[in-house]
């Protein structure tokens, strides 16, 4: 299983926009198949901040995902929302012994 967290900080005027859009990236995103959870959560401590919580049965299941319409759609779209890049963090989701 591979694990991503994907933390953005959004600029305050386009909150509502990329709120919109990641909307229709998760409702999208939940239909492929290979994806296990697709969930965006908003920072408690920081304003403006969010992190896309997903869980992918394989490697391969994420490489479709980034080529998929819907995703490929929001990045385009993603320069607009962020004040600062994301900070991307992916994980190898096997327990270790």
């Amino acid at each position: 299983m591979i694990i991503i967290h994907a933390t953005m900080r959004i600029k305050p005027e386009q909150e509502a926009a990329f709120l919109e859009e990641a909307t229709v990236l998760v409702a999208s995103t939940r239909k492929e198949e290979g994806n296990i959870s697709y969930e965006l959560l908003k920072s408690t401590e920081q304003e403006q901040v969010y992190t896309m919580v997903e869980l992918w049965k394989d490697l391969e299941a994420t490489g479709l995902h980034n080529a998929s319409e819907h995703f490929t759609a929001f990045k385009q779209k993603a320069a607009e929302f962020l004040a600062a890049p994301m900070d991307l963090k992916v994980f190898n989701g096997e327990a270790l012994q």
